[in-house]
């Protein structure tokens, strides 16, 4: 009789943990219900990524421009007048 108690202790037990997990995966945070959400989430994080990646290779070759060994005199005239502020009167200084 006592092994008896225990068996059905142990069945209910496992019972309550196959219904808790069986509800989480219909209708938790991660669940199936949800992946058509969470799919969308990424294609967005992936596009941002990507425009994030493009904006960075931008800078990087930029900067290239900028580094002793391979200077651009163009690159560094823009700048200098940029950050000084002079121009001649009929010229037009457009900045970022």
């Amino acid at each position: 009789m006592r092994r008896y108690g225990f068996d059905l202790t142990v069945t209910v037990v496992c019972f309550c943990l196959l219904g808790f997990f069986a509800w989480h995966g219909l209708n938790g945070k991660r669940s199936f219900a949800n992946q058509t959400s969470i799919l969308v989430k990424v294609s967005e994080l992936e596009e941002r990524r990507d425009a994030v990646r493009a904006k960075r290779e931008a800078l990087q070759t930029r900067v290239a421009l900028l580094r002793p060994e391979s200077i651009d005199a163009d690159m560094l005239e823009e700048m200098a007048r940029t950050m000084l502020g002079f121009s001649k009167p009929n010229e037009i200084v457009v900045s970022e």
